[in-house]
């Protein structure tokens, strides 16, 4: 392309003209025998960007150069480096087309998006400088053209960490995950473990880190560690159920739940090894009354209704007996259940309910549910009676009845909330359960054993304990051997507020003499 030169019109003085700059006055040009040259640029940064881009997803380091206004000796070594720091398997990298919402690059510059894959997937954006050579677009390279933070002396590398475990933490994000936790709440973390196994296990946690040296400048990527998993235990119940439980003589455990949730609160064992407050199975005792009781309410007998409670009853050709073969006469239904008379409930259980109805009534708080608390953990079992001394042992918690301190547990916070929920260690917006819905309780029931269970604390078995006002229970003696005279477990359940409870001593004998001194401490201990 040329123009010739013109002759100069002359100037008139009334009409002053300004010349026209136009975007041909901006190209360099040369003057050679009266013709003008106009030099052009070839190509354009966008081409060159392009075909750069092109050759370093290639690795083609040669087409990469020609490209560059003055590579270094080091060119080819550094992006091999970079990709080698970065163990990266696939690269791809792409110019920045500007669009309405995103500003073009500079005149001189050209921006790009490098997308990595390997061990962490990392996109990032770069730019590329360009100079004029020889009328040809060239990039002005610096380590800076492949990541904006190199520089000479500067690399970037990927760093794992193998030795991070995921966190078990407490209700209130305290780690308990730790040497120095108690021995039962480490039982209750191996149990989690053991029924979350692809959430814990040491695992390769990674990060992109930018180096000066050997010293690190700054973290440029980090992948997220595993959420830790928190817990429904809460360390200030727990500890109030260790200090309580220190009194047992015999092995012995204390569970804690919030009736509102069913979330477990404490569970604690002495000594420690087995964890016989979830995987222990014991005859319940006359704990179970609670449940006897609310299928007689729900049949409707009242509270105040009077029955019979003789000192010893034949059922079925066996014969039955209160503790201490104790004579009660007749009496309202609120004071046999306070007193625990074993005749009384042996009888009407056969009389009144009949095994369907009692397994029924049982099945609703939670007997015969497969539970899966996030941690293992027996379901309570009321197989079918064979006839009725089994219907009436049924009905007093013995025979083949068997529950854990959490079953029971759970039975008393049913009382408390009106309805049975599924107990759970891990909350159920970490990690849901669709198995085991809440069974809601019949609102007569509650009302009734509302009025029921706090006699026991008030004018029954346990009233010789002092307990905080408020307190709601059951005791239980549950005998299990043979003999005249067979030992028995002591037993107590109840609620007080939101938190229910179930205390449970091997071979330790009346509930209200040992179990039920271990729970008023514990309510005792609570802040």
């Amino acid at each position: 392309m040329y123009a010739q030169l013109r002759p100069e019109r002359p100037h008139r003085r009334k009409r002053r003209r300004w010349p026209l700059v136009c975007a041909a006055l901006l190209v360099p040009t040369v003057v050679a025998a009266g013709v003008i040259w106009l030099l052009r640029t070839n190509g354009s940064p966008e081409k060159v960007a392009d075909a750069y881009l092109r050759a370093w997803a290639a690795q083609d380091y040669d087409a990469m150069r020609e490209l560059v206004a003055e590579p270094s000796a080091d060119f080819e070594r550094t992006h091999r480096l970079f990709l080698k720091n970065l163990k990266v398997e696939r690269a791809s990298f792409e110019r920045h087309v500007p669009s309405g919402v995103f500003a073009s690059s500079a005149e001189d510059t050209v921006s790009f998006k490098a997308v990595l894959s390997g061990v962490i997937d990392w996109t990032y954006g770069g730019r590329l400088k360009f100079v004029e050579r020889d009328r040809t677009w060239k990039i002005d390279w610096t380590p800076a053209a492949i990541h904006p933070e190199l520089t000479k002396g500067r690399t970037i590398r990927l760093v794992q960490d193998k030795a991070a475990v995921t966190q078990v933490l407490a209700a209130d994000g305290s780690r308990i995950d730790t040497p120095d936790a108690p021995g039962s709440v480490q039982q209750l973390i191996e149990g989690i473990k053991q029924t979350y196994p692809d959430r814990f296990g040491a695992y390769a946690r990674s990060r992109i880190d930018l180096f000066e040296g050997d010293d690190t400048v700054k973290t440029l990527l980090k992948t997220p560690g595993k959420e830790p998993l928190r817990t429904t235990i809460d360390l200030k119940v727990h500890q109030a159920g260790a200090t309580a439980i220190t009194a047992a003589a015999k092995p012995a455990s204390l569970v804690a739940v919030r009736p509102s949730t069913g979330e477990i609160l404490a569970v604690v064992n002495k000594p420690g090894g087995f964890n016989r407050a979830l995987l222990g199975k014991y005859p319940p005792g006359s704990t179970f009354k609670v449940v006897t009781a609310s299928a007689l309410v729900a049949e409707g007998l009242e509270p105040g209704e009077r029955v019979a409670c003789p000192a010893e009853q034949n059922i079925g050709g066996f014969p039955f007996h209160n503790a201490g073969f104790k004579d009660y006469g007749t009496l309202p239904f609120r004071d046999a259940f306070a007193h625990s008379c074993n005749t009384t409930f042996g009888a009407m259980g056969v009389s009144d309910l009949g095994k369907e109805r009692l397994a029924k009534v049982a099945e609703s708080f939670g007997f015969g549910a497969v539970i899966a608390p996030g941690v293992p953990a027996v379901r309570a079992e009321f197989p079918a009676p064979k006839d009725d001394t089994d219907l009436a042992s049924a009905a007093i918690g013995q025979g083949r009845v068997l529950a854990s301190p959490l079953n029971m547990a759970s039975v008393a916070a049913a009382i408390a909330d009106g309805a049975w929920r599924p107990p759970r260690i891990v909350p159920e917006e970490i990690v849901p359960d669709r198995t085991l819905r809440p069974r809601p309780l019949e609102k007569e029931v509650v009302n009734a054993l509302r009025e029921l269970m706090p006699a026991v604390v008030t004018d029954g078995t346990a009233h010789a304990v002092r307990f905080p006002d408020g307190t709601a229970g059951k005791t239980g003696t549950a005998e299990y051997g043979s003999g005249k005279e067979p030992p028995a477990h002591s037993w107590f359940i109840g609620y007080r507020d939101d938190v229910a409870f179930a205390v449970v001593v091997e071979g330790g004998g009346a509930g209200s003499a040992v179990a039920a001194p271990i729970a008023a401490r514990f309510l005792a201990e609570l802040p």
